[in-house]
């Protein structure tokens, strides 16, 4: 190509027309470089999809959101191939979001599971602004049948798009890491606060970068690189070189951000915007159901409270599960995901693990009315009906480890709902025989009353296996205890089950009481054993009843289960049946009216002896408490920025380390002719991060020539000329020649940058070219200009013979980077 030619005055003279180099054509996408491309944004979108398993609570969103990034990238590589614009690019993301958006994100709104319907544009048009706040006032996990899939759908089609376009149609890959990582802090910011694996994901996230820039890097340079040899040695001895620099980066990016995300992992969940929005559901913001039993069976005895068709024969009804005492009453439990008291939104795929028979209940509500839902076995889904039914089906959570349903809505009369359950098998004493009690994870609770704790002992000394301690327990207080509601009529028995009623019941001449008591009293016994064991309240008919069956007080009861490995939980009745009552106790007299006749005012009565209340536990929501959660909730979101931001961050922190301590080398050499060669070096490097493509084994007047033709540098021919004079003199530079050279570099170096955008300057420093494609080392060419510059250095050389020298070594040498020959009069001089 012809240089432009310049007159006297300076001014550049446009070459003539015939000799002008014809434009080339647009260069075309190498199969190479696109596989390479898309494989890494990919992987880099993959990422910030496996962050969003918890809030699914498994994989049943990945057909959505791996079918967004797999449309999203066959978006980008059709609009960079056929060279469409911005608008053709996001129309053709809206005819895809909606042509497949039905079959990926939202199958049950279309015929066949993949034709869209009309619901299912409507539900995509919607979705679109919806589903985001759906997904932050939803507490996870949540459900794809639900319509949440739309989100990692919708993000994951994003920012593939985004990122696979930019990385296909731009030099500078690292313009696509900027929505790859956007997607990853989405995630992340949507996210639950128990994240799925925050290390390997950083860490792969940080490694995919590096790697793919390295590879972007190699390519380019590898198109233009030039072989000094003619045997190729010299460019694999180069690539061997490059290679071994980017795996170095790639172990150091990896090493920084392995250690950042462990130093800043922390023990408590992390915070996210779900916690600001939505507060997490508390279960102690509602009394035990235990609490409400004595007086469902004194004014609700023979009401019908709700009716149940198609409940199993023996199967139970289960309102609430007690896994957690502190003396004072035995309550449900919610101790996060994955512990005994865990609670989520209702959803379709609940107790995926659940073997038994399956059933399908249909529940009518009447008298009943409060947040606990009555249900069976291991339910799988739970389907409202009537005026509340969205309202009920967004309020209700599950706990697929104790059974127990709540609704904050609150059920009232006239509500139905479906539920679909596996009722589990019943288990024989038989068949539990030489099972070991199971493994699983219960509340820590208040000691067993002293008392209650030696009777336990006692009672189970001669059993032998789990099974027998069980039913030890079982016989000592169902066979020894007499039943009382103590309503009119019967036998004093007072309600409650306190820590004191407890002890109360055991510590009589006969132990009085009904489910409520002998219920927790054995769960305690067998807990001050260390057997699993909690307390269940419901509803069950009694034997060989069929039909439909109508809930009300006289058919409550309350029972324990136990868990048994291999057979799970299994119910134990410890109560005394109903028609054992004791006969020498005083029983409590029926009210009868007296005539209307006025009366002298009663004497003082002792207070009743009710139940203690339970405690809030939910402390103080409001005030300086909350304040600071926010501001907490704020900080822990913006350090997980800045965690990110940094580990992005570790590799170009590496690359500009890396550049100054070459410069210090370079500028701190043994030889002050060195110095010299090491400032011409660092100007054409910072010239070939700027963009300019120096060919390997070129003398300075060449790479001169080639860098003030792409740079517009018209100074760094006569720097060239002075480089060459002062390295091949025949005295070695003063440090003030070394001095004034450097300046000379930092100012065509500076002036290079002035020039340039902002852009283009912070792209320059950010350049792996001049670190991983250093051609100028050539060992072959350094030699031959060694041996040059070795025949011409003689004792008594003048100027002239340098300018001679000078010469000869532009025409038939390339210059050194390294050690320079021994001047006339040194040490190493040869005679």
């Amino acid at each position: 190509m012809t240089a432009p030619a310049e007159t006297r005055s300076g001014r550049r003279v446009k070459a003539p027309k015939e000799a002008q180099a014809p434009k080339a054509p647009r260069a075309r996408l190498s199969p190479r470089r696109v596989l390479i491309d898309l494989v890494a944004v990919a992987l880099l979108i993959g990422v910030g999809i496996v962050g969003w398993w918890p809030s699914f609570a498994g994989g049943s969103y990945l057909p959505a959101a791996i079918g967004g990034l797999v449309l999203g990238l066959g978006v980008a590589l059709l609009c960079a191939w056929r060279g469409w614009g911005i608008l053709p690019t996001a129309g053709l993301t809206l005819l895809g979001y909606f042509l497949f958006g039905g079959a990926l994100a939202l199958p049950q709104t279309t015929l066949l599971g993949v034709v869209p319907t009309g619901e299912t544009l409507g539900a995509l048009s919607a979705g679109a602004v919806t589903s985001w706040k759906a997904m932050l006032t939803t507490v996870a996990p949540v459900a794809v049948g639900d319509g949440y899939a739309l989100v990692p759908f919708l993000s994951a089609l994003v920012a593939s798009v985004v990122a696979g376009a930019l990385a296909l149609r731009l030099r500078r890959v690292a313009w696509a890491l900027i929505p790859a990582a956007l997607h990853l802090m989405l995630v992340i910011a949507m996210g639950v606060p128990d994240p799925a694996a925050p290390i390997a994901q950083g860490v792969v996230f940080a490694l995919v970068a590096v790697a793919w820039l390295a590879l972007r890097g190699i390519g380019e340079s590898a198109d233009a690189a030039v072989s000094v040899a003619a045997d190729g040695s010299h460019s694999s001895a180069l690539r061997r070189r490059r290679i071994l620099a980017g795996t170095a980066v790639l172990v150091v990016a990896g090493l920084a951000g392995t250690g950042v995300a462990a130093a800043t992992t922390l023990a408590e969940p992390r915070h996210v915007f779900r916690d600001v929005v939505l507060p997490p559901f508390d279960v102690h913001q509602y009394a035990s159901p235990l609490q409400s039993y004595r007086g469902y069976v004194k004014d609700h005895r023979k009401d019908t409270l709700f009716t149940v068709k198609g409940l199993p024969e023996g199967a139970r009804i289960r309102v609430g599960t007690m896994d957690a005492y502190n003396g004072v009453v035995y309550d449900v439990s919610d101790k996060g995901i994955g512990s005994s008291g865990a609670f989520s939104p209702i959803r379709d795929n609940m107790s995926a693990d659940a073997s038994g028979s399956p059933a399908t209940l249909d529940v009518t509500m009447d008298q009943y009315t409060g947040v606990w839902v009555p249900d069976a076995g291991e339910v799988s889904s739970i389907t409202f009906a009537g005026s509340d039914a969205d309202a009920l089906r967004r309020g209700t959570f599950y706990n697929e480890s104790t059974g127990t349903a709540v609704a904050t809505t609150k059920l009232k009369k006239g509500d139905t709902y479906t539920v679909d359950t596996t009722i589990p098998k019943t288990w024989t004493d038989k068949q539990l025989e030489g099972l070991d009690f199971g493994t699983v994870a219960i509340p820590k609770q208040a000691e067993a009353p002293e008392k209650l704790a030696a009777l336990a002992s006692d009672t189970v000394a001669d059993a032998k296996t789990p099974i027998a301690q069980v039913r030890a327990l079982v016989k000592k207080f169902s066979e020894e205890g007499f039943f009382s509601h103590g309503l009119d009529g019967e036998a004093l028995s007072r309600a409650g089950h306190t820590e004191e009623r407890i002890s109360t019941l055991i510590g009589g001449e006969q132990m009085i009481g009904d489910d409520e008591q002998y219920a927790v009293a054995m769960a305690l016994a067998a807990r001050s054993l260390g057997i699993p064991v909690r307390v269940v309240m419901g509803f069950y008919p009694d034997k060989g009843q069929k039909g439909t069956f109508s809930a009300n007080g006289d058919n409550l009861h309350a029972w324990v289960e136990v868990n048994f490995e291999k057979a799970g939980w299994v119910a134990f009745d410890p109560t005394p049946p109903k028609d054992k009552v004791p006969q020498d106790q005083i029983t409590k007299p029926k009210v009868v009216p007296k005539p209307q006749v006025l009366q002298p005012p009663p004497p003082p009565q002792a207070p009743v002896d009710l139940p203690p209340s339970v405690p809030d536990q939910r402390g103080n929501q409001d005030g300086p408490d909350n304040l600071w959660s926010i501001l907490g909730t704020i900080l822990a979101i913006g350090g997980g920025v800045l965690v990110v931001l940094a580990i992005l961050a570790a590799p170009f922190i590496v690359i500009g380390a890396w550049k100054a301590a070459r410069r210090r080398r370079r500028r701190a050499a043994a030889l002050a002719a060195d110095r010299i060669s090491g400032g011409w070096d660092e100007l054409t490097d910072r010239a070939v991060d700027y963009g300019a493509r120096i060919p390997a084994g070129g003398t300075r007047a060449e790479e001169a020539q080639t860098v003030a033709t792409a740079l517009t540098v018209p100074a760094v021919t006569a720097l060239a000329d002075h480089a060459d004079a002062q390295v091949f003199g025949p005295t070695e530079p003063t440090a003030e020649d070394v001095d004034a050279f450097w300046r000379e570099v930092d100012g065509i170096v500076a002036g290079l940058g002035s020039q340039s955008s902002w852009r283009r300057r912070m792209l320059a420093r950010l350049s792996l070219r001049s670190l991983l494609g250093d051609s100028r080392l050539s060992a072959g060419v350094q030699g031959l200009r060694d041996a040059a510059a070795e025949r011409i250095r003689r004792p008594g050389s003048g100027s002239g013979a340098a300018g001679g020298a000078t010469g000869t070594i532009e025409s038939t040498a390339a210059k050194t980077g390294g050690t320079r020959t021994a001047r006339p009069g040194s040490e190493s001089e040869t005679p």
